[in-house]
């Protein structure tokens, strides 16, 4: 997953920060439309996937597959791409260390990693990221603004507290999301040496690997009640809109209005981009940071 220390080498990897953010950089390429898509259905609980993507894509054909790349997606990525795998390869390293399995190394080293991009960035970049997809709800009310125009709006009436509204279910979300992704990969890899009759430091192929990181992946996706509450909690749709909707909004009470509004299916909503989102992110930050390990690596 991160560039790994020797037996016996002492000393921090500050190279993860860098593989961290250009490896994160790389998963918008496919990522981001996948994450359009998922926020609009999951903003939008009533939605069919194909009705979620017809709406993204009258929002200006491919480019509305985009939305919120440039700044936020891009700024969410690089940021937390570096934190994520720098504490995720410390914390990781430290428990195989101990005598930790690899499973459980990867489970730790995810939820701390999760947890650090969370509070270290996520709060404020997954906000603006979130109003510029959700803003329209506003718009279809007769309110046009510009994402710039929204963010000082937000920061007006609550300063950044506001900015950073829904930064705990972030948080939880990051936490679950990497600590599942990592230690479901890494218990995957495991299985497939078992398999494979290879032992705990033999090599696995590229195939082998990305067949892993793509079971971490799909598996990890069994937290997408947690994504749904983010969305919303982070939403432009305004309270007016529905009466039923708390105005000051906690994970506990976005919860139960969700379930009330939309039933257990409603805390689903989304959950299929969401699948292909965390194969996608998790080929690219445990299979395809592997090998940009090797390369960095050789280069020290």
């Amino acid at each position: 997953m991160a560039i790994q220390k020797e037996p016996g080498q002492k000393g921090i990897n500050w190279s993860n920060i860098a593989v961290g953010a250009i490896m994160n950089m790389f998963v918008t390429t496919l990522g981001q439309p996948l994450e359009v898509l998922k926020t609009q259905m999951a903003a939008n609980r009533s939605q069919t996937m194909l009705q979620a993507t017809k709406t993204v894509w009258s929002r200006g054909g491919v480019a509305g597959f985009y939305q919120g790349l440039i700044p936020w997606a891009w700024i969410e990525a690089s940021t937390k791409g570096g934190v994520l795998l720098f504490t995720a390869s410390e914390i990781e390293t430290a428990g195989v260390g101990m005598g930790i399995s690899p499973a459980a190394a990867g489970l730790l080293g995810g939820m701390g990693g999760g947890i650090a991009q969370a509070y270290a960035t996520m709060g404020f970049t997954t906000c603006m990221k979130t109003v510029e997809i959700t803003r329209h709800k506003a718009a279809a009310a007769g309110v046009e603004q510009t994402t710039f125009q929204v963010f000082m709006d937000i920061y007006r009436r609550e300063g950044i507290r506001g900015i950073n509204k829904g930064v705990n279910a972030v948080a939880v979300r990051q936490c679950t999301n990497w600590g599942s992704r990592m230690g479901f990969a890494r218990l995957a890899e495991t299985m497939i040496r078992n398999v494979r009759g290879k032992g705990e430091k033999d090599q696995l192929g590229a195939m082998d690997k990305i067949l892993a990181s793509s079971i971490g992946g799909a598996l990890a996706t069994w937290n997408q009640p947690i994504e749904v509450i983010r969305v919303e909690m982070q939403s432009m749709a305004k309270t007016t809109a529905n009466a039923n909707r708390p105005a000051k909004l906690t994970i506990l009470n976005t919860l139960g209005f969700i379930y009330k509004e939309n039933g257990l299916k409603g805390l689903y909503r989304g959950v299929t981009p969401r699948i292909g989102l965390g194969i996608w992110q998790t080929i690219c930050m445990v299979s395809f940071a592997d090998y940009v390990k090797v390369w960095v690596k050789g280069r020290q």
